[in-house]
């Protein structure tokens, strides 16, 4: 049975390119996407989450709008990286579709509530909208399946030397998550700097018809920030865990994240000494990326024979 998923995310190139494997990839049924503001801001992000679905022919996707900023700081977006639609060079229709009535957090707490332990819940964004679910409802940490964030690393940042930025963006929200009593995967720049799409990947997504021209290989033609020909898909591989865990290693550890240092603010603290029976974290430090790629290729392909509806 496939595995049944709700994706917390902030499109953004490589969230695009996560939402359109979890519609390709057999395993995973992907039951509803909830939005933040990050990499562009919250309408941005919502009219990017529908037109993708739209796209790719997944219309029905339920798209719902959550918080368009941090819990306390300002919030800066990724535009410098993402440019100015949140989708690089692509350039997709206007979405026809409007997202549903409502806000994220009720979303995510209505529709894992509804179906205790049969929701894999995924965040490839600030965790903004997470950490208001399991603030007003509690009980949500119990009611998932599994929960699974890309987001933080063990060791090097991305917007600092020590935070990653889905992290950085809004630390007292990753704090609260991390500290709201489940496990939390990781999935972070440890593992999604060794996932780049290299030019012979890049290759294999012209054979793709309208999907890799129109959307997979301008997003990354238009991903700044990463080096040229072999950009980095970080939030694939959080659906691709989801799906596929055994192509990841992961090690069991208790994450902490800094809220008030003046050079560490957003770093994700990773102790692998606290392995214990009280660790709050796998996370994940070994990837297959020739296997990855395989799967991620595969999801896609698939997707792309799909008849237009």
């Amino acid at each position: 049975m496939p595995k049944k998923l709700i994706l917390d995310c902030d499109p953004g190139i490589d969230d695009a390119f996560a939402i359109a494997f979890a519609c390709g990839h057999p395993g995973i049924d992907l039951r509803g996407i909830t939005t933040v503001a990050g990499n562009v801001g919250l309408d941005l992000t919502t009219a990017n989450a529908l037109s993708v679905c739209e796209f790719i022919g997944h219309a029905g996707v339920p798209v719902v709008a959550g918080s368009p900023g941090p819990l306390l700081r300002p919030f800066l977006d990724a535009r410098g990286v993402h440019g100015e639609t949140g989708l690089g060079a692509a350039r997709l229709p206007a979405p026809r579709g409007r997202p549903r009535d409502g806000h994220a957090v009720d979303f995510l707490i209505e529709a894992i509530s509804s179906a205790p332990g049969e929701i894999t819940l995924a965040a490839t964004g600030p965790l903004t909208n997470i950490a208001l679910a399991v603030r007003r409802h509690p009980p949500l940490v119990s009611h998932v399946a599994d929960f699974i964030i890309m987001g933080g690393s063990a060791g090097r940042g991305n917007v600092t030397p020590a935070a990653e930025v889905n992290i950085a963006c809004d630390p007292e929200a990753a704090a609260i998550v991390f500290g709201a009593g489940w496990r939390v995967t990781m999935v972070g720049l440890d593992v999604t700097l060794r996932a780049r799409a290299t030019g012979p990947v890049q290759d294999r997504m012209r054979a793709l018809g309208r999907l890799g021209r129109e959307l997979l290989l301008p997003g990354l033609a238009g991903y700044a920030g990463e080096p040229a020909g072999q950009p980095a898909v970080h939030d694939v591989c959080a659906l691709a865990l989801a799906a596929e865990p055994g192509l990841f290693g992961c090690q069991p550890a208790h994450v902490d994240v800094e809220t008030s240092g003046r050079w560490t603010s957003g770093m994700t603290v990773t102790d692998f000494r606290a392995a214990g029976p009280g660790h709050n974290a796998l996370v994940a430090l070994s990837v297959d990326a020739e296997g990855f790629w395989y799967v991620v290729l595969g999801a896609y392909a698939r997707l792309a024979a799909e008849p237009v509806r």
